[in-house]
């Protein structure tokens, strides 16, 4: 085994562990032809998760690491509280940046000065199950439909780490799940994908001007963390690092740099700051259009004193002028560069 390689990275992470006190036929991608021999794991993960079915895999168990809290450490939303826009605005800044979800005419959106203390938020919304997700360490956003062969699951912070992304288990099974890409990691629905769903990362105030009638999620409980802090402070700087990533950096743009990968064009990501010089980036039917005002989420100490990272639109617009929202995800380069084999990112 090598699981003893973490033991010094696990020290790193305690540092920001202690700042923490539609519908789809799901995962169906049925990929157990590249499930791997059984391995050897530390035993604290059958103490932990009783139910996993470890024998059953498709990674090497070498690249889990702990990121410090232990499962549910960072405690995933079950209960979501909503507001009105009304009652939001005395909360959220216009320019914080929060996950906009619409399904079947119901809109919400989800602030990042809450996900960033839960990461997982479980909920229902326009009648579909849902886990919206953001990993800090990735900056990634990405919303899954929880249906797995027709079954709705919900989902918890695992406390495990591969490639600096966060693990996520379901806790009808205690499967794992990469929260990069939704895939099945370990247990009985390796080898499955979850589906996901369209959402933007977007401004409190375009979120508004787009759903007038929208909803925004709010703690649970104030007093349970510092909501609106940003505990990674300067994360996200030019000359940042990855945290508990060890694997190669992307040569000629920094790690850090914000890159935007498409569901459907992987072979390729983005790079923001190209895109943004540009205004609107459009290859055939795709087009990219970014406009400034937005709060980074991982730079100042306060999520709404962050520095300007813009809004964008990524979408499908055909020949006749309708337009459609695409999945995509505004992540890190090094995170690219670590999950997509041989892709290309474009600057």
């Amino acid at each position: 085994m090598k699981i003893q390689a973490a033991a010094g990275a696990v020290a790193a992470a305690t540092a920001i562990a202690l700042s923490f006190g539609f519908a789809a036929v799901v995962g169906a991608q049925n990929g157990e032809q590249n499930l791997l021999p059984a391995q050897d794991y530390p035993g604290s993960w059958d103490r932990e998760f009783p139910l996993a079915d470890f024998s059953r895999s498709t990674i090497d168990f070498a690249e889990v690491l702990s990121g410090g809290p232990p499962r549910d450490g960072i405690p995933a939303i079950d209960t979501p509280v909503f507001v009105s826009l009304d009652e939001a605005r005395d909360r959220y800044a216009p320019t914080e940046p929060v996950i906009g979800l619409e399904v079947n005419g119901e809109a919400k959106a989800y602030p990042l000065q809450v996900l960033t203390w839960h990461e997982i938020a479980n909920d229902t919304i326009g009648g579909v199950p849902v886990a919206v997700t953001y990993c800090p360490l990735c900056n990634a956003a990405i919303v899954f439909d929880t249906r797995i062969e027709g079954t709705p699951h919900d989902f918890g912070v695992s406390g495990r780490l591969r490639k600096s992304d966060m693990i996520m288990y379901d806790r009808q099974t205690e499967s794992w799940w990469q929260q990069f890409n939704g895939d099945g990691l370990a247990g009985v629905h390796a080898g499955k994908r979850l589906a996901k769903l369209p959402s933007r990362i977007e401004s409190f105030e375009r979120f508004a001007e787009r759903f007038p009638e929208g909803q925004v999620l709010v703690p649970n409980n104030d007093s349970m963390r510092q909501y609106g802090r940003n505990p990674y402070r300067f994360y996200d700087a030019d000359n940042g690092r990855p945290f508990l990533y060890f694997g190669d950096m992307p040569a000629d743009i920094p790690p850090m740099a914000r890159v935007v990968i498409v569901e459907g064009y992987e072979d390729r990501a983005f790079a923001l700051a190209k895109i943004s010089e540009a205004g609107t980036w459009c290859e055939g039917e795709l087009e990219l259009s970014w406009s400034e005002g937005q709060n980074s989420a991982l730079d100042a100490g306060q999520i709404s004193q962050g520095r300007d990272v813009g809004n964008l639109v990524v979408q499908q617009v055909a020949a006749n002028g309708d337009r459609q929202d695409l999945v995509h995800d505004i992540t890190f380069a090094f995170v690219y560069h670590a999950f997509i084999d041989g892709g290309e990112i474009l600057q």
